[in-house]
């Protein structure tokens, strides 16, 4: 028999070695899993204005405790996922949206306030702008550069914008965007915050593409709308997605053209969704028909449906908060929008314009302080020039202590474009406008502009400018205005000419003709008014065909026929809110002439002065209603024999000129003298949304010299009242208004269609 062999104490130890371990194994198994942390990464899908169902969602979301660990976004998903991911609650992101007007955000509506007083007048003159590079016609490449919205978002981000890697945000994010040239995915995790998110929803044809790190970019719905993968791949465990696409359209639905092309444009994304959708682990798709993605005015029902729609995963959302550790959301602290200390300001990609220029036209200068508002106007005032395809900038520093500005310009290669409108008024009757426009003609800082205007009566308006900003600016204009009317005898001066009138009438019709050319200087106080000085030649015709008794072989009669040259000045401050349906601001014009020389039928001419001066003012005591001063005044210093310079009221919703003013209850230039007083007071109340009632009053003393013995004074020569109907479009204006006036005795009918010129 074999002896037996003792256990070796090397073999004892390596068993209670692996028994050890096996329990302690066990013991930290259980551990772990009682302390199980999920990581839940978030999808939002784009959708346009659908896109705000997902802070809806996001309610029920933060009240389940669900820790969101990673956010990826497209488009609308992008904008709400990253103020998400920057510290905003749903709450937040709620109130914001409703105080946002997407109509001016999405048309980059720029404020009237920000512009210069030309560009105004072009925005109030204009209804179509269409480049014309080399003799051919182009169309742009969005409606909107996505200025506002970049505002907005630069803004609402100034907490967080000295981060570059948006993984470093209080809840990491990414978004998607599209490259128009290749057709791939581009993810934006690094770079500006708001510069990425606006180039992740520039949606093709309705914003301008976006250019990041020599890229160009447009909305990333193209290739993808729902980057679920995406978000996994940043070590995601569980995936909560909400959906706001369109799902495919029956027969009965695809009835316009419109329609059928959004339908083929989302054949992509809605197969892919057959498998994403599988993929998400709790998967939210609000209720969204009905909406389109420009639904923004039922932006309170459709956050609603998102509320709706995740409340169901609720308490399955609240088990999955079990299982994540209890951790405080990282904070950044908000810092206040009322203010901005900026130190340093740098201006790059600018090729044609100066750092002056555009400093000017930002109205900003190094180491100040501006209100955010302020800030605003300025990049606005930039992008009003229609000189840049996209304006971006980015704060670096901390603002609490002051930031340098870094303001990336990317020039528009158009130097040419074709503008066109159209009108009616009481005064040149029908009217089509179109203007070609050229810029930098022979200085980087030029523009020239031709207006030609057919219709009842030709016309045309030639400018040439050379924008200085606060320095003096120089600018010549020539113009010809032509219209057929009737005036009062008095309008005319027969001391012109030899032959008397055969017939005793009250009144006559003329042809009226002006042709005045203008050399002028221009410049900027104090942000505001615009002040000039300049020479002017004016040549004036006037001429009936109603009658012939100078030439038995021609039917007319010459009233008028001389050449004025004058010098001017002139001061301007303007605003209003609105040009047309002012409902707050303030306006002030005054005009000095004095006419030095005259050449012609004015044998008489003496030199002599006119000025004249007015106000308005447009408060709203009421939400919805408006109330609208003006006062104007004007006289003549010297001589006053020269009667086809003097002052004729009457008409309206024409554009001023040579002192013809619109009065209300009467017809153009029926009332007139060398002197006249006038005030005016408009009643707005604004019912639905752009569409306005409104009652007018106005009074006026008219005549010769009326301010030498206080004639203006005695009492109310002529008033006028009109109950209006006023539609705000896009191409410009649209007003009736029913007058009557007690001196007039009968009742007018003036109706304005349109911008003025």
């Amino acid at each position: 028999m074999k002896e037996k062999k003792p256990i070796k104490l090397k073999s004892l130890l390596s068993l209670l070695l692996f028994i050890s371990i096996f329990i302690y194994g066990n013991s930290l198994s259980s551990q772990e899993k009682n302390e199980e942390d999920i990581k839940v990464g978030l999808v939002l899908s784009g959708g346009g204005a659908k896109g705000l169902a997902h802070i809806g969602a996001l309610k029920v979301i933060e009240e389940s405790g669900v820790r969101i660990d990673y956010i990826g976004g497209t488009s609308m998903g992008a904008i709400i996922g990253a103020l998400y991911a920057s510290g905003y609650t749903a709450d937040e992101l709620d109130s914001i949206f409703r105080e946002t007007d997407f109509n001016k955000l999405i048309q980059d509506e720029i404020p009237r306030r920000a512009k210069s007083l030309s560009e105004k007048n072009e925005s109030e003159k204009y209804v179509v702008t269409l480049p014309f590079d080399h003799f051919k016609l182009g169309l742009p490449s969005g409606i909107s550069k996505g200025q506002n919205v970049y505002n907005l978002l630069s803004k609402l981000t100034n907490h967080v914008n000295d981060i570059r890697d948006f993984s470093e945000l209080p809840i990491p994010f990414f978004c998607v965007a599209t490259n128009v040239e290749t057709g791939s995915e581009v993810i934006l995790d690094k770079g500006y915050l708001p510069r990425a998110v606006v180039a992740s929803g520039a949606l093709p044809s309705l914003f301008n593409p976006v250019l990041i790190d020599d890229e160009v970019l447009v909305d990333g719905g193209v290739v993808n709308n729902y980057p679920i993968r995406e978000v996994k791949a940043k070590g995601m465990d569980y995936i909560i997605g909400v959906d706001v696409q369109d799902s495919l359209k029956d027969r009965q639905e695809l009835r316009s053209a419109f329609r059928i092309l959004m339908q083929i444009s989302n054949y992509r994304t809605i197969n892919d969704m057959k498998d994403k959708r599988g993929e998400t682990d709790i998967y939210i798709h609000p209720d969204i028909r009905g909406f389109s993605v420009v639904s923004f005015e039922d932006g309170k029902k459709i956050v609603k449906s998102g509320e709706d729609s995740a409340e169901p995963f609720k308490e399955e959302m609240e088990n999955l908060a079990k299982r994540q550790k209890k951790t405080e959301r990282k904070k950044i602290p908000f810092v206040s929008n009322d203010t901005i200390q900026i130190n340093q300001i740098k201006i790059e990609g600018n090729k044609h314009y100066t750092r002056s220029y555009i400093l000017g036209k930002m109205r900003m200068r190094p180491n100040s302080q501006v209100t955010y508002r302020a800030f605003g106007d300025g990049i606005n005032s930039l992008a009003a020039t229609n000189n840049f395809r996209s304006i971006n900038y980015k704060f670096i520093g901390d603002q609490t202590e002051g930031a340098d500005l870094v303001v990336n310009l990317n020039e528009s290669p158009s130097r040419t474009s074709l503008r066109f409108a159209l009108h009616y008024d009481d005064l040149f009757r029908t009217a089509a406008l179109v203007n070609l426009t050229h810029k930098r003609f022979l200085t980087n800082n030029d523009v020239v502009s031709l207006d030609l205007i057919a219709g009842d009566n030709l016309r045309y308006n030639f400018d040439y400018y050379i924008d200085k900003g606060y320095y003096w600016s120089l600018g010549l204009n020539s113009r010809y205005h032509f219209f057929e009317t009737e005036v009062p005898l008095e309008f005319l001066d027969f001391t012109f000419g030899e032959t008397p009138l055969p017939l005793p009438l009250n009144k006559i019709g003329i042809n009226y003709s002006d042709f005045t050319n203008q050399l002028y200087f221009q410049t900027l106080l104090k942000n505001s008014f615009v002040f000039g000085v300049g020479a002017e030649h004016k040549y004036l015709r006037f001429l009936s065909e109603t009658i012939g008794i100078q030439d038995e072989e021609a039917s007319k009669v010459i009233f008028e026929s001389t050449n004025y040259f004058s010098t001017y000045g002139y001061l301007r401050y303007d605003n209003y809110d609105n040009l047309f349906f002012p409902t707050k601001g303030f306006f002030f014009s005054g005009d000095f002439n004095w006419y030095l020389w005259a050449k012609g039928r004015n044998k008489n001419f003496k030199p002599f002065s006119i000025a004249k001066a007015e106000l308005g003012y447009a408060f709203s005591p009421f939400e919805h209603f408006s109330v609208h001063y003006k006062a104007q005044g004007g006289f003549t210093i010297g001589s006053g024999d020269t009667t086809p310079l003097g002052f004729a009221l009457g008409g309206y919703g024409f554009k001023e000129m040579n002192n013809i003013i619109p009065f209300i209850g009467f017809k153009p230039t029926s009332l007139r003298g060398n002197s006249f007083v006038m005030s005016g007071l408009t009643f707005d109340y604004e019912f639905v949304r752009n569409n306005h009632l409104n009652f007018t009053v106005n009074i006026a003393n008219v005549g010769d010299n009326i301010f030498d013995k206080g004639e203006w004074l005695k009492g109310i020569q002529y008033s006028g009242f009109a109950l209006g109907y006023g539609l705000n479009t896009l191409f410009g204006p649209l007003e009736i208004k029913y007058a009557i006036s007690p001196e007039n005795k009968r009742n007018e009918w003036h109706v304005a269609l349109g911008y003025r010129f």
